[in-house]
């Protein structure tokens, strides 16, 4: 089945309302992660904590699998579109951490923005998706809103932002995530969401524990912590398995530019953690432009596509 063909099956109201509520709980489950993953990290290195969290997601998913196809799972077709998928899904992890050493989570935060708006790009580039001009106009706007909250509303921390190596090293894995979601739509050739998000998740934690084979086998295991264990299965189940099937679903139902939106709302619902666990509630001016982003998306979502 082709793009086309796709976009005119999954054309009704319902599957697009489905497609924007799967986008939220995709924003909410990667909030999760950041808690989670601040409690594993003096454990376990970036990679041996990507490749553990792989591992889990794809047994989580095979088990998903197994259960809804009655014990026998599809062999995978045409396997490389799952090494593509993969390969860019593991650039965009590893670029993280590694532009993380290089310079700090703000800047990472401003690049990390421009994702939805290549995503756009590319979904004109591999599916001939061209989004209306009241969609880019409130894909500025909630770009705008995360900006905000991620410089915490101080201008001068934005006017003194300067593009490093870090910065250009994220940015092409930031451009590997934005080509993902239009062509999960454009590879999928009628698999069932559970199996295409097995394989591509499958693919992609191959990719990451062939990059950090060293770290994985020279971590010790057994002497992990209970909560960090507990961390590596939140991301493992949810921040893994649960967003690469949301994203593959959206996918299937929306246009690349409304999908990739949705990761606007991770700073909010970090907000909203962060106060509900007493951690603090963010400044009116910081949750002001968490409603700014809030707004933008709702005008993204009930426009035409």
């Amino acid at each position: 089945m082709n793009a086309p063909a796709l976009h005119s099956t999954f054309a009704t109201g319902r599957d697009k309302l489905l497609g924007h509520l799967a986008m939220v709980g995709f924003a909410a489950f990667v909030a999760g992660s950041f808690s989670f993953g601040a409690i594993a990290a003096p454990y376990l290195s970036p990679a041996a904590l990507n490749a553990a969290r792989f591992a889990i997601g794809t047994g989580i998913m095979a088990g998903v699998a197994l259960a809804l196809a009655g014990g026998r799972i599809e062999r995978p077709r045409a396997v490389w579109r799952y090494g593509v998928l993969g390969a860019l899904m593991a650039v965009f992890f590893i670029t993280m951490f590694v532009a993380l050493r290089l310079t700090d989570p703000v800047s990472t935060g401003a690049v990390f923005t421009l994702m939805p708006i290549a995503s756009a790009g590319f979904g004109w580039l591999f599916l001939g998706q061209k989004p209306r001009g009241v969609v880019v106009a409130s894909l500025v706007l909630a770009a705008f809103g995360s900006l905000w909250v991620i410089f915490r509303g101080d201008l001068s921390a934005a006017a003194n932002l300067q593009v490093g190596r870090g910065e250009l090293i994220f940015f092409v894995g930031v451009l590997c995530h934005a080509a993902y979601g239009p062509l999960l739509r454009r590879f999928n050739r009628g698999e069932t969401g559970v199996v295409f998000t097995l394989w591509t998740v499958a693919a992609t934690g191959l990719c990451i524990a062939l990059w950090g084979w060293r770290d994985i086998v020279s971590t010790d295991w057994a002497s992990l912590s209970p909560a960090a264990w507990l961390s590596i299965f939140y991301l493992g189940i949810f921040t893994t398995g649960g967003t690469f099937f949301l994203t593959q679903y959206a996918s299937m139902r929306l246009p690349a530019a409304k999908v990739l939106a949705y990761t606007y709302l991770t700073s909010g619902f970090i907000i909203l953690y962060e106060g509900l666990l007493g951690h603090g509630w963010a400044s009116a001016g910081v949750a002001a432009g968490a409603g700014i982003t809030v707004l933008g998306l709702l005008v993204m979502a009930l426009a035409r596509d």
